[in-house]
């Protein structure tokens, strides 16, 4: 009996359907991606927004605790002034007390305008430290989910190379928990996690 060499071929269905699925993997992996780095790319414009914001406010709290030694120092100038007067002007002449007492009221004056000038540059320097505070906790989020999301992308690479499906859904683990890191951040969410973000700085 004659063998028959076509037969022993893969059928032209057999391929079709294995190039059909393969490409139905494809087109995942690639729309996936796809959305990825639109997502990515949305997260990195509000980051980068978000990390000036937290210069500006270094920059702030740095300026105002510099004020606020300059004021503190100004203080202490003023309130040695004002005892050196005030020891003094007793000892001196009747007719001389009377321009004492006006610089003792003058440097008085000047000392507890220092001093309230200085305990509001504290508080704007404590408000620059929360901002700064709150902007580092959405720059932390946008961080995560910049690594999760490129996990993400590069288990989708080796997925269009292997075209393993349960790869593909290996990769949708971080994918989904970068996602809601970037939504976290974007919306402003109070989801921040702790250990991770320490062990990753």
């Amino acid at each position: 009996m004659a063998i028959d060499p076509l037969e022993s071929l893969p059928s032209q269905e057999a391929d079709e359907s294995a190039f059909s699925k393969f490409r139905k993997l494809n087109q995942c992996v690639a729309i996936t991606v796809a959305l990825l780095a639109t997502f990515m790319g949305i997260c990195k414009v509000k980051d980068d927004n978000i990390v000036q914001s937290m210069q500006q406010a270094q920059a702030n709290k740095i300026d105002h605790w510099n004020f606020y030694q300059a004021r503190n120092i100004r203080e202490e100038v003023a309130k040695g002034t004002l005892l050196q007067l005030r020891l003094a002007a007793p000892s001196q002449p009747a007719s001389e007390r009377a321009h004492y007492q006006q610089a003792i009221d003058q440097y008085a004056q000047l000392a507890a305008d220092q001093a309230k000038k200085k305990d509001e540059l504290k508080a704007q320097a404590e408000q620059d430290q929360k901002d700064y505070d709150a902007a580092n906790f959405r720059d932390d989020q946008f961080d995560l989910a910049d690594a999760l999301l490129a996990i993400a992308i590069s288990l989708l690479a080796v997925t269009a190379l292997t075209h393993f499906w349960w790869l593909y859904f290996v990769a949708l683990v971080p994918t989904g928990f970068g996602v809601l890191m970037g939504l976290s951040g974007l919306a402003g969410w109070g989801i921040h996690p702790d250990a991770l973000i320490r062990l990753l700085s």
